[in-house]
């Protein structure tokens, strides 16, 4: 009988005990979250439960395996396990841990600051490095667990080590495009030149960078399509970034009229209706004629905004008000496409027909 109730009450009340340990510890964040709802890394930290009541219950149950006194062979195997276990579960908890308190850093640095370019660069800094602290601890933890559970792979292992150098070449070989990939996330994650946020324009397309990984960048397109690309592009090829220096931006919006256009009407029309548009920030506007040619004239009308989506909102709200606009009070104004032969071009078919070798009338054969 106590061969049956030795294992069970010492391997049965160490895992009661973690759970309730594990819950205790849990308790305490909840309440100090509630107490503090000010300090929000308590609550952040709470993410960590599962793989801290995973590291409790295997390295408990590691430390009392001996004491249930079960008499089999696969007691060292058992141990092992249990010890992979734990040490994954670590690396589990370090890598929850860490997005927490990223995370709380990332929202108390964005209270505090006024310049959003700032918080932009700072978040996508701080994405990159949990990327890479987490490749580490995965790549680490997992060879420790395999060591672990396979003993007799050390023996392999120190092999290995003894010819790394020319691995380590034949790797960085075959590993070239990665690494350069590698090296641009990094430069990009510490330098000044696209951030998570930015508005970009890159090979034509319009959109903002969603997420910026160690191997590629994906930017959101207007209408929701992704554009995921290698992360050296940015480092090797022009585009553009229109947030770079500020969010501010000014948009440009180009009517082709007619000579007869009240250009000075128009832009005083433009003035009055931007006064009333909540997307204009008041900066700056113009009307200008910048082209001329035999059949029309070409209006530019600028204007700013807060940010790349306010001045997409205010370009098309502009185009279609001063269309509009001119077609209910000026509609000589508008473009005209003539669609019928010009007053005596009837004379000048015959004329070149002679002097080609004679004029025929319609029916002459």
């Amino acid at each position: 009988m106590e061969d049956v109730l030795r294992p069970l009450i010492v391997l049965g009340g160490t895992v009661v005990a973690t759970v309730l340990a594990g819950l205790l510890i849990d308790r305490i964040l909840r309440y100090s979250s509630d107490r503090h709802p000010a300090t929000r890394l308590p609550g952040l930290l709470r993410r960590v439960q599962l793989p801290l009541q995973v590291l409790l219950g295997s390295a408990a149950l590691h430390g009392t395996f001996p004491l249930a006194e079960l008499d089999f062979e696969q007691d060292r195997v058992i141990r092992n396990l249990l010890a992979a276990v734990a040490i994954m579960s670590a690396a589990w908890l370090a890598i929850r841990a860490a997005d927490a308190m990223a995370e709380n850093t990332l929202q108390n640095y964005a209270d505090r600051a006024a310049d959003i370019a700032r918080v932009r660069q700072l978040n996508t800094q701080l994405a990159l490095v949990r990327r890479i602290v987490t490749a580490i601890l995965a790549l680490t933890t997992t060879a420790v667990a395999i060591l672990l559970l396979f003993p007799d792979l050390r023996t392999l292992g120190t092999s290995l080590l003894a010819s790394a150098g020319v691995i380590g070449v034949i790797a960085g070989v075959a590993a070239q495009s990665t690494l350069g990939n590698l090296m641009a996330g990094l430069q990009i994650a510490f330098g000044d030149s696209v951030k998570i946020g930015d508005t970009v324009v890159v090979e034509g397309e319009w959109g903002t960078v969603e997420e910026i990984t160690l191997a590629f960048l994906t930017v959101r397109i207007w209408d929701d399509r992704r554009l995921t690309m290698p992360v050296s592009y940015f480092n090797s090829k022009p585009y553009e970034n229109w947030s770079k220096g500020g969010p501010q931006i000014t948009g440009t919006v180009f009517l082709h009229l007619d000579h007869s256009t009240p250009v000075s009407t128009l832009r005083e029309h433009l003035r009055d209706y931007l006064r009333e548009c909540p997307e204009w920030d008041h900066r700056n506007w113009n009307l200008l004629v910048t082209d001329s040619t035999p059949t029309n004239i070409v209006v530019r009308a600028s204007m700013s905004a807060r940010n790349a989506d306010d001045v997409w909102t205010l370009r098309c709200a502009v185009r279609e008000e001063l269309v509009d606009w001119l077609g209910r009070n000026h509609p000589y104004a508008l473009p005209k496409i003539p669609t019928g032969a010009a007053p005596g071009a009837e004379l000048l078919v015959p004329a070149m027909s002679a002097a080609a070798g004679g004029y025929r009338r319609t029916g002459d054969t």
